[in-house]
């Protein structure tokens, strides 16, 4: 149900410096808490005790990497208003951050504008107003940096969320969202499958949503088991998007899957079909996998591919042009970890080509940072997001 002009109150306080500094107290929100947003008084985020090392991280010649804040525990989705606020979502945490004139020399700290949430993991600008998406809701901040700049400085006054649809599946497990808006305007939804592996006769579960403009949503994609990346090719409008195989099959099977949607109810194989050719031991008998679109490339199974972004800047190489960078958060259940670095898909004549873009966030066994996210900035840069780590790097070229 939709319910357009439902304020909820969060309470902010005042940045302190240059701008007000809005942060977020209260009780860190387990799986069960209650949806309600808090209203308590606010204090500044957790210190980041997490040891970072970027003399471990390699990158191509001619690229750097700068911590951007390391002050944004359990960071996720990420997205960048037209002001420069840098708006950062969580998964456990239940918060979401900002960080005014992110990208400015010697910015304030991050912020907490919300807390209290269960999982607000996604997050997208349209126009001025912030979407955030958490299990079964999607709140919306309109105009989201004039809230900010109009705060109370007595920390007395809410931001003026309002609950914009509040009937998702309320299912934790693989609940968490990723929001995005296509060119045309519509904002799209993943609802993961609430298993490894199952058949739900809810539609909704294991696809990819979008929300009509009546408020109703529709099933945009089928078949998806877990995507929390997605982005729209620059140029042929096509939705493409990560998703996570299933586990329990092995170390190296299924692969994890990027896909390509160019039209409503395509449907990407789950739970009959992975990784394109991989018929599953309980839900494939029967199923043929030229009945399901394939992927477009594969990557090492449970890598974890997350976020995604075309870079669409100027700034690096001629080769990078439209290439598709993915944060890979890495493995939990496989017998020696992969994944923990941030990949790139660049395309040409023959096709699409993967390889590692950074690694270093795993040292043998050992992992100090699971990249997220990954967001292109307007001065064509790469910040990423670490959700372990609680930072947001900084990727520039500088040449050779």
């Amino acid at each position: 149900m939709r319910h357009p002009h439902t304020p909820i109150s969060i309470r902010t306080p005042l940045l302190v410096g240059l701008l007000m500094s809005l942060v977020g107290c209260g009780p860190q929100p387990s799986q069960d808490s209650s949806d309600d947003v808090n209203t308590s008084s606010a204090a500044q985020p957790d210190a980041n005790h997490t040891h970072i090392d970027l003399s471990t991280l390699s990158l191509p010649e001619g690229f750097s990497i700068e911590v951007l804040s390391d002050a944004v525990p359990n960071a996720r989705q990420m997205v960048l208003s037209a002001g420069g606020t840098l708006y950062v979502g969580t998964m456990e945490r239940g918060d979401v951050y900002a960080l005014p004139n992110a990208l400015a020399p010697n910015p304030p700290p991050p912020v907490v504008i919300a807390s209290d949430l269960v999982m607000p993991s996604g997050l997208a600008m349209k126009g001025n107003d912030l979407y955030v998406g958490a299990l079964h809701r999607v709140l919306v901040l309109k105009g989201a940096d004039a809230a900010l700049e109009s705060a109370d400085p007595a920390g007395t006054g809410a931001l003026p969320f309002e609950v914009l649809l509040d009937d998702l599946p309320d299912e934790p497990h693989h609940g968490w969202k990723y929001l995005g808006f296509s060119p045309e305007g519509a904002l799209y939804i993943p609802v993961g499958a609430p298993c490894n592996i199952c058949l739900s006769d809810d539609e909704r579960f294991a696809s990819i949503l979008r929300l009509e403009p009546d408020g109703s949503t529709s099933v945009y994609a089928h078949g998806v088991r877990n995507t929390v990346g997605f982005d729209w090719h620059p140029e042929t409008g096509a939705l493409w998007f990560t998703d996570n195989g299933r586990d329990m099959m092995g170390d190296d099977i299924p692969a994890e899957e990027v896909n390509v949607a160019t039209k409503p109810g395509m449907h990407f194989g789950y739970p009959h079909v992975h990784a394109g050719t991989v018929l599953d031991p309980e839900f494939g008998q029967g199923k043929q996998p030229d009945d399901y679109s394939p992927p477009e490339v594969l990557i090492q199974a449970h890598s974890a591919a997350l976020g995604m972004k075309f870079y669409t800047g100027d700034r690096f190489p001629s080769e990078y042009g439209l290439a598709l960078f993915i944060a890979e958060h890495g493995s939990w259940n496989r017998s020696r970890k992969v994944g923990y670095l941030v990949s790139v898909v660049t395309f040409d004549e023959s096709g699409s080509h993967y390889k590692p873009f950074i690694t270093g966030w795993l040292e043998g066994e050992n992992n100090w940072g699971r990249p997220s996210d990954v967001l292109v900035t307007p001065d064509g840069n790469l910040l990423i997001s670490d959700d372990q780590a609680g930072v947001i790097y900084r990727v520039r070229y500088t040449g050779t």
